[in-house]
């Protein structure tokens, strides 16, 4: 854009990949020091890259869009042209995003460098791990959504690969397939969304699409609604949500830090990004912000009743994070849409922290993974114990950590918003008691209960200071990280909800491409043109009312924790009890609604009924293979024929030339007399 040093955005997605190649081509053959050297130094370069543009970011004219030399997709009838560029989108909420990225995703691969250190294949996971970050930025720096759906493809493909890395497992190959199929449903619903676009605005470009629609104030719903709910089929798939959620808790056969990376940084942000990103769109379709609204809230809900129960300390945060992103839906069918990227943010933190302090838990016992065999490991893993239990209280939403504040403002949000309301709002504050319950039941099982290791696992020790770093850094953030978003109410500014706000709280105007932001004095951005907001009109509401909501979901919070002290603290035998009386109700919980077992008997059954039994008998056995062996034995007969023709015996030619004679002859006899 003019006025503007060139910001070399494509550097920030080709570093990490530079990076995979390197490591993909090189890696085998490299000590293990060179390996983690390329990989830390091609995520740590994009790092400095976003760090140096968030520095200059207030000096910078926005949106600022960096195109290729060349259009990358381009096709032209008599009637319309379309036209795809390679093009990269900086604003602020790609900047929130990028810092998110590439900072979380820095930390983790440090963290890899010792957790990974005697696993076979060594190269071959940093190389995944580049690819992921590379197809992860892409995706962010997206400025169509072309270009989006190319990085949301390879992190479906990145994540295969990581989730299967044990790939000799049959469980974790499984998981990675799983996964893999999955999200192929939700991608269908992209590209059907994409197409419907093409349809009606004949581009894919962010800033057509958008300006079209502002262009238009009396289009509403129809063919809008229509794309904005196969968009969210895409994001259910990404993203973890209902239906499509049941491939998050098995993508934990892939190793530790990668379960850190999908949760927190990548792949399950990307639905809430692109939801987001496409706010335009859902804000012209109440119907489908409602069905994202009941999404949200259904799957945090139903997620958090299935963490209660489960006894993998990975399983019960993978269940955590399909219900902390069904917040983030809530927020977004509310049409809070900042609210949901500052639970993004500060989800990417805490749970980031809770992922590899996970692992460092499981490094210390040995790969123990089992809560049940955990317990007294508050004072032999003090730095571990002391991090995570920062992680813990910010994810149960307690103030002042992150999490409380990111947590309040989407509560609060969708009590004010017409199309998710007191109902949906009331299920998001169960889901905090809930949520609150299963973590310190998580806190209290693995650090302060009686120790139950067995075997080699007695003597716990505190992980090398390469994992420990990043720990106590995100440990910092899951404290503190909340602090930019403090509402008035609660004695801030709001000042990251404002940052936002050239980019969220108005749709584009028709001259979109000319419209600029601004930092005012602050350093808030603020739009230079914006048109009026056209997201479904909220009552407004106060700073006691505030206040008021922020007690009562701390007082949830509470709740949940004095139920999980109360149960595995001051009356551990209590919770025992309990399981057995509540009987089919705790089976199903153990069981997780034994949603699996429902999906393969209606679903993967007849699939495979259909394929092996049905298809492969009636159509490749019985119309492919029989058509082929019906030509086959055709050709065998003739060739019998023919062979009884070359007998070798004279007088049989003279009698076979004979009767050809006879035949040619008559065959011109009667077309002579027919002719005549």
């Amino acid at each position: 854009m003019t006025g503007n040093p060139s910001l070399h955005l494509w550097l920030i997605p080709l570093l990490p990949f530079l990076g995979f190649l390197l490591n993909g081509l090189l890696g085998r053959h490299l000590p293990k020091a060179l390996v983690s050297t390329i990989a830390l130094l091609f995520t740590a370069a994009p790092l400095a890259l976003v760090a140096g543009i968030a520095l200059r970011f207030s000096s910078l004219t926005l949106p600022y869009i960096e195109r290729t030399a060349m259009p990358w997709i381009i096709t032209s009838t008599a009637t319309s042209t379309f036209r795809a560029d390679f093009a990269f989108l900086l604003d602020p909420l790609t900047l929130v995003m990028l810092l998110v990225v590439t900072g979380v995703g820095f930390l983790i691969h440090i963290y890899s460098v010792s957790y990974m250190a005697h696993e076979e294949g060594y190269w071959r996971y940093f190389a995944y791990l580049n690819l992921f970050m590379f197809f992860m930025l892409t995706l962010v720096l997206a400025e169509n959504f072309l270009l989006m759906f190319v990085g949301w493809e390879g992190v479906g493909l990145a994540s295969y690969l990581l989730i299967g890395f044990y790939f000799l497992r049959e469980s974790a190959a499984s998981a990675g397939i799983k996964a893999f199929l999955l999200n192929r449903i939700g991608d269908f619903g992209f590209l059907l969304a994409m197409f419907l676009m093409i349809a009606h605005f004949g581009s894919l470009s962010y800033n057509r699409v958008f300006a079209a629609i502002a262009e238009h104030p009396q289009m509403q719903g129809g063919f809008l609604t229509a794309i904005a709910l196969l968009l969210l089929l895409g994001a259910t798939g990404k993203s973890a949500q209902i239906p499509l959620y049941v491939w998050l808790p098995d993508a934990m056969e892939g190793p530790t830090p990668v379960s850190a990376l999908i949760h927190a940084a990548t792949m399950v942000t990307a639905g809430v990004y692109m939801i987001v990103r496409s706010h335009t769109l859902f804000d012209r379709s109440p119907f489908a912000l409602g069905v994202v609204a009941v999404i949200g809230a259904a799957t945090a809900l139903f997620a958090a009743t299935v963490a209660m129960v489960q006894t993998d300390i990975k399983r019960v945060l993978a269940y955590s994070t399909i219900s902390q992103l069904g917040y983030m839906f809530l927020a977004c069918g509310a049409a809070a849409y900042s609210a949901a990227i500052f639970h993004l943010v500060t989800h990417a933190f805490f749970k980031g922290l809770l992922f590899l302090a996970a692992g460092a838990v499981i490094h210390s016992l040995g790969g123990q993974q089992d809560l049940r065999a955990m317990g007294g490991l508050r004072k032999t893993i003090p730095i571990t114990f002391w991090t995570m239990s920062a992680g813990v209280f910010a994810i149960a939403g307690l103030p002042p950590f992150s999490g409380f504040f990111s947590k309040d403002a989407i509560l609060y949000q969708t009590f004010l918003s017409p199309t998710a309301g007191p109902i949906l709002w009331f299920v998001g504050l169960v889901t905090v008691l809930l949520t609150a319950f299963y973590m310190f039941r998580l806190w209290y099982l693995t650090f302060f209960a009686a120790s139950r290791a067995e075997g080699g696992h007695e003597h716990p020790h505190e992980s090398p200071w390469v994992m420990l770093v990043p720990l106590i850094l995100l440990g910092v953030l899951s404290v503190g990280g909340g602090w930019i978003g403090i509402p008035s109410a609660l004695g801030g500014s709001g000042h990251f909800a404002h940052f936002l706000d050239p980019v969220l709280a108005a749709p584009p105007s028709p001259s979109y491409e000319e419209t600029r932001i601004t930092m005012d004095e602050q350093g808030v951005a603020r739009a230079a043109a914006a048109s009026t907001p056209q997201a479904p009109a909220r009552p407004a509401g106060n700073d006691n009312q505030e206040r008021l909501f922020s007690v009562l979901s701390v007082i949830m919070a509470l709740a949940g924790w004095f139920m999980a002290d109360l149960l595995y603290r001051r009356k551990p035998g209590m919770a025992g009890q309990l399981a057995q009386r509540a009987g089919g109700a705790y089976e199903l919980l153990v069981n997780k609604y034994w949603i699996d077992q429902l999906y393969n008997a209606l679903i993967v059954v007849p699939l495979l009924f259909l394929t092996r039994y049905l298809l492969w008998g009636a159509v490749d056995s019985g119309i492919i293979n029989g058509s082929g062996s019906a030509a086959a034995g055709t050709v065998r007969g003739l060739g019998a024929l023919v062979q009884r023709v070359q007998s070798g015996n004279i007088r049989s030619y003279a009698g076979w030339l004979a009767i050809g004679a006879a035949a040619l002859l008559l065959l011109t006899y009667f077309g002579f007399s027919m002719h005549v």
